[in-house]
């Protein structure tokens, strides 16, 4: 049996890094794990070949070896997904979807006839019988989460590792809280499922034993949704790069309240990491209280930043415009905040009603949908009626990310968060990527594009007055490169 495996086109997002890309010779930020894993689960007997559509095109051979296509995606990979399965339905070729992109909304793709909604851990035996006979059904769903103890080691194998910046794994799905916009809740449960930490080493152990020296995203959605395994992971692997002498750094997602706990923030720099994005979405409290932001409610959230700055994590920040209890000073409020508390990578989005989330329903009733939602906030586009003035809204958001990424204000933020942030992972020496990046960062923002002097202001600031975090600082210069080109399109 010949299985193709297809990962659609992302469009350039804040999320793509499409231009910091650049500066260290990769193609894309992350292979697709739910496709790898997936492919762990399929017959070994079986001829797997993965296309990522953003390292690679997807050519006719490709489709015509095909006996069955299966394609991944998410909401903002919708146009490039049609474009997939309308090309395998030229060929003849039966195409089986699944991800987020279908579990959500598979009604709006009649073109496709069958799709895996939700988990596949507990329906790919199912569906592998029947792919073998030739006898497949409309719809594979489990009836009860799966457990994800059981989740294979993904197939490192069928992605090169060059293409990549960062190898995804995963440690937990479902988060406990309740926000009204989100949809992982709806995909996940509210109940955390994690894996076992042995289990976690073991994908950790396979990436390295293929080759892989790079970071490492944890993909979890909230990977403190419950603190006590959490726990139990970090101290692994605080032993796992000791044991491996592997110096491996992380990243992931995490709710606001992990300022709340000594313990963890130690145990995760000690682990490796040294990123997380926090959902801090506003500073309106009313509106915390609307979208039911409960770990957000009733704190100071730039001291929870600045504890967080201080432990030795960059704290990546999600924010939103566009409750119904935002009022037209909210674009100046997130401005000041976000500036103070030095939140460097500040993704700044117009609230969307997802589908299938409690925003959805509650706007579905209230008779305030437009549209289905694009999923990319460079289309700067309302899919709902808002309470605030349309054109104050959007115009307002627009002129928000333009100014939070213009360079001045950028440096001064990234100046802001390098005197809170206390670096404590063990040194090494740059590899030639790192190395190139650097010179190249210094050619492209020092001498090629606009903002030359605030540029040069801060990397003489960040060599005289935060030495140990100057790796720390040119990357932080070359994401907001990226972040600054894609602020001028919305």
């Amino acid at each position: 049996m010949n299985v193709l495996l297809v990962s659609p086109l992302t469009p350039e997002s804040f999320w793509s890094y499409k231009h910091a890309l650049r500066f260290i010779f990769r193609k894309a930020l992350l292979p697709p794990l739910g496709l790898l894993t997936v492919a762990a689960m399929l017959p070994k007997s079986w001829k797997l070949r993965l296309v990522d559509l953003n390292v690679a095109p997807l050519s006719d051979a490709d489709i015509g070896w095909a006996d069955y296509v299966l394609v991944s995606a998410m909401i903002v990979q919708a146009e490039s997904a049609r474009s997939v399965v309308a090309r395998c339905h030229a060929q003849g070729k039966p195409v089986i979807a699944g991800g987020p992109l279908f579990t959500t909304g598979y009604e709006c793709f009649p073109e496709i006839h069958h799709f895996v909604l939700g988990e596949a851990e507990d329906v790919v035996p199912e569906l592998v019988a029947d792919m073998t006979r030739g006898d497949l059904k409309p719809f594979y769903q489990a009836s009860a989460r799966p457990d994800v103890r059981q989740s294979p080691v993904p197939r490192w194998d069928l992605v090169a590792f060059k293409h990549y910046a960062v190898m995804p794994v995963q440690f937990s799905r479902g988060c406990p809280f309740n926000c009204e916009f989100c949809d992982i809740i709806t995909m996940y449960g509210r109940v955390p499922r994690v894996k076992a930490p042995a289990q976690v080493i073991r994908e950790l152990d396979a990436l390295l034993d293929a080759g892989w020296r790079g970071p490492v995203f944890v993909v979890d959605d909230n990977f403190i949704g419950h603190k006590a395994k959490a726990a139990e992971l970090l101290r692994e692997l605080v032993a796992w790069r000791k044991r491996r002498g592997t110096r491996t750094n992380f990243s992931t997602e995490a709710s606001l309240n992990l300022a709340d706990s000594p313990e963890l923030l130690d145990l995760m720099v000690r682990a490796g990491f040294n990123r997380v994005f926090i959902g801090i979405e506003t500073p309106e409290e009313e509106s915390l209280a609307e979208c039911a932001k409960v770990q957000n409610r009733g704190r100071d959230l730039a001291e929870a930043v600045r504890r967080m700055q201080v432990a030795g994590l960059e704290v990546m920040g999600g924010f939103i415009v566009g409750f119904d209890h935002d009022k037209p000073d909210i674009f100046e409020r997130q401005w000041r905040f976000i500036q103070e508390a030095g939140v460097v990578t500040a993704m700044v989005g117009l609230l969307t009603a997802l589908p299938k989330t409690r925003l959805f329903t509650r706007l579905s009733e209230e008779g305030r949908i437009l549209r289905e939602s694009t999923g990319n906030n460079l289309d700067a586009v309302l899919n709902f009626v808002p309470k605030l003035d349309r054109e104050t809204l959007v115009g307002g958001y627009r002129a928000l990310v333009r100014r939070l990424y213009a360079p001045r204000a950028f440096y001064a933020r990234a100046l802001t968060f390098l005197q809170s942030y206390r670096p404590r992972p063990a040194r090494r020496y740059p590899d030639w990527r790192e190395c190139a990046a650097l010179l190249r960062s210094l050619w492209v923002m020092g001498f090629r594009t606009r903002g030359r002097r605030a540029f040069w202001k801060y990397i003489t600031v960040a060599c005289v007055r935060h030495r140990r975090a100057l790796a720390e600082a040119v990357d932080i210069a070359i994401r907001g490169h990226h972040f600054r080109k894609v602020a001028e399109q919305i």
